[in-house]
């Protein structure tokens, strides 16, 4: 009889941001499918989820794949749910309206890599900052420009292994800042793959005594380098075959409506990022235009080049907001401009 170890995990009721939560069950002659992944429970007393007089709460399993750094093992993505079976209330991937799969979404993760004993970003000098502005780290190759690789190239090829769909990773514009790339149809899926992705890039942290920050602005929002964010590149069907300016002007006029809707679940200190300055539209104001990587939302000049079909760039989530809320507000959004 053979026995697999199923790491099963969920979002916990951290304030202002979420946090991953996982344990790990047994289980024998598995068959690896999701369906034969049974529901769970844990206390949600511990994950301020529940009070401790009713703290069973449910983890309904939702999306499975390979652990390639663990024998015989999975990793099992779950929704949380009351112990009735409806959603709780930190479920937020239970409020995506895609279940067509319509929406492709292309998020780019960015992250800082920190060291535990000083706090602050690989490459970074004890008290203060580098004397070298942040002009050559931005895909820099060399030990004086890229920190961590390591770390980041291991957390690359488990992403493969594991089946996610990464589409790459580059170093970002501060020494310790990468990026990885992850592409979905389906704004659930996006979703899933993500939140995979952040538990196996602070898994493989871990290993290196390093910790991952997640936070836009780390280095404090007048520090003169780039925050970190996740630019939220999306499409439905119509804008991929539709050739007229006018349905993504109409997309992105509805976008300019809503915006406190969209800054509310784009992720927590996002307004020490989002200034005006450094690649940012200020986060009171809201702005797009083709090639602009200083506006809300980027037209990308292939969608233009390619005669008006492809995606847009919502430049405006942190690199901490949760992906399964961003995708809802911005499917949410898209279908209420009238163009699906």
């Amino acid at each position: 009889m053979s026995k697999t170890k199923l790491e099963y995990l969920w979002l916990d009721g951290g304030e202002p941001t979420q946090n991953i939560r996982a344990k790990t069950r047994m289980a024998k002659d598995f068959s690896g499918k999701l369906e034969d992944c049974p529901v769970w429970s844990f206390d949600g007393s511990s994950t301020n989820q529940a009070e401790g007089g009713a703290s069973d709460l449910l983890l309904k399993p939702v999306f499975i794949c390979p652990d390639p750094d663990r024998n015989a093992a999975y990793i099992v993505m779950c929704e949380v749910l009351n112990a009735d079976g409806t959603p709780h209330a930190t479920n937020h991937r239970a409020t995506i309206d895609d279940e067509d799969d319509d929406f492709w979404f292309g998020y780019e993760q960015e992250y800082f890599l920190c060291d535990l004993e000083t706090g602050l970003p690989l490459g970074f000098p004890k008290g203060g900052f580098p004397t070298v502005p942040q002009f050559p780290y931005y895909c820099g190759v060399g030990a004086k420009k890229a920190y961590g690789r390591e770390i980041v190239e291991e957390h690359f090829d488990i992403c493969i292994e594991a089946g996610l769909n990464v589409e790459g990773i580059n170093a970002e514009v501060a020494p310790g800042q990468w990026e990885f790339q992850i592409f979905s149809k389906g704004a659930k899926l996006a979703g899933d793959e993500i939140w995979v992705a952040r538990y196996l890039l602070e898994r493989t942290a871990e290993k290196y005594g390093v910790y991952v920050e997640w936070h836009p602005k780390p280095l404090g929002k007048e520090a003169d380098w780039n925050g970190s964010g996740m630019h939220a590149n999306f499409s439905n069907g119509k804008m991929r075959t539709c050739g007229d300016k006018a349905v993504f002007d109409a997309i992105c006029e509805e976008f300019g409506k809503h915006i406190q809707e969209h800054i509310s679940v784009y992720g927590a200190y996002n307004d020490q990022r989002l200034t005006g300055l450094h690649e940012t539209a200020a986060i009171t104001d809201f702005s797009y235009g083709v090639s602009d990587r200083g506006a809300s939302i980027r037209i990308p000049v292939g969608t233009v080049d390619d005669g008006w079909k492809g995606r847009l760039e919502d430049r405006r989530p942190a690199s901490n907001g949760c992906p399964y809320q961003i995708g809802a507000v911005i499917v949410k959004t898209t279908k209420a401009s009238g163009q699906c």
